[in-house]
């Protein structure tokens, strides 16, 4: 049985944040106030199935749980219904995660209550932290990296639309990715030709010459290698095409670009915010994406937020908690 209460936590307690990625867990204890207390991290067994990866994130937790803590909040990759604390989608980079009843599962393994949202869109809850700018404030955040993620928030709220799938932009159409199969199953999407492995797969269609990762193929940009350049602003002229009409649809008045492929250098930020400007309608001549305001803690914190936003879902009382 699956208890779900929307009520908040005790707004004096520290709570556990868990961000749940394709390699690596981490978890801090936050305090109140959004200091740090204690971090952990460990590497996600993403090969081993769903209660695998279950029995890691309450070890996880456990590495920095005190008596105090009182929820634990989860940012996981996929698409996370928050309402039902499930995986209603995934991709195969954690086997079998799909379906999983996340909150529920990670409830029973710590008798603490759980709050669980996709990675990208709580870390998009820490760019709300200030005031919105304007009565109609839209702020569109994307994540560019081993995938395309993103979040949509109207005026200081996190949208997320059925089955918890707004914002997963990497899975807009794309006509730079005709043809090229997506993750999710279908063909032609953004994350196919503007995440990192889709860059570096269309180096190799076009050089003939294998690349085990992204950076390698950045690092033959700077070298001037022309197919290697060709892939890395193809991909960034995707993505800015995308963004900016996204923008123009969503009157946008702040786009942050997060996610390690931005981080390549100027080859691929120059093309990106080249397209993204060329879309874009005259009232937002003057938008351009930035880097999020967060540090290496964004995850984490963005997901013990989650607690005080988000359905809590306890332990079956009955059954009493997995340790």
């Amino acid at each position: 049985m699956r208890g779900r209460i929307r009520g908040r936590r005790p707004d004096d307690a520290p709570v556990i944040g868990l961000d749940l990625g394709g390699t690596k867990i981490a978890a801090a204890l936050v305090a109140p106030d959004g200091t740090v207390l204690a971090r952990h991290s460990r590497p996600t067994p993403a090969t081993e199935g769903a209660e695998a990866v279950l029995d890691a994130l309450a070890d996880t937790a456990r590495a920095v749980r005190t008596p105090a803590a009182t929820a634990i909040g989860v940012a996981a990759a996929g698409v996370i219904d928050p309402v039902t604390g499930t995986v209603t989608s995934a991709t195969d980079t954690l086997r079998g995660w799909a379906g999983t009843a996340l909150a529920a599962g990670l409830a029973a393994r710590t008798g603490l209550p759980v709050a669980c949202d996709n990675d990208v869109r709580a870390a998009a809850v820490t760019e709300l932290a200030e005031p919105p700018q304007s009565e109609a404030s839209v702020l569109l955040y994307a994540a560019v990296g081993t995938g395309v993620g993103g979040a949509v928030a109207v005026d200081g709220r996190v949208l997320h639309g059925a089955a918890g799938i707004a914002g997963h932009l990497g899975h807009l159409p794309s006509p730079e990715a005709e043809g090229l199969p997506c993750t999710c199953g279908a063909t032609g999407h953004l994350e196919a030709i503007a995440a990192g492995p889709g860059i570096t797969a269309h180096y190799t269609r076009m050089s003939g010459v294998p690349a085990d990762r992204l950076e390698t193929v950045a690092a033959r940009a700077a070298r001037g290698e022309p197919h290697a350049t060709a892939a890395v602003v193809l991909g960034a002229r995707a993505a800015g095409r995308a963004l900016g009409g996204l923008a123009n649809a969503l009157g946008a008045d702040r786009v942050v670009l997060a996610g390690g492929v931005p981080r390549i250098g100027a080859l691929y930020l120059d093309a990106l915010h080249a397209a993204f400007a060329a879309e874009l309608m005259p009232p937002l001549r003057s938008l351009r994406p930035v880097p999020p305001r967060g540090g290496p803690d964004t995850a984490v914190l963005g997901a013990a937020a989650l607690t005080s936003t988000l359905p809590l879902h306890h332990p079956d009382r009955t059954t009493g908690a997995r340790r």
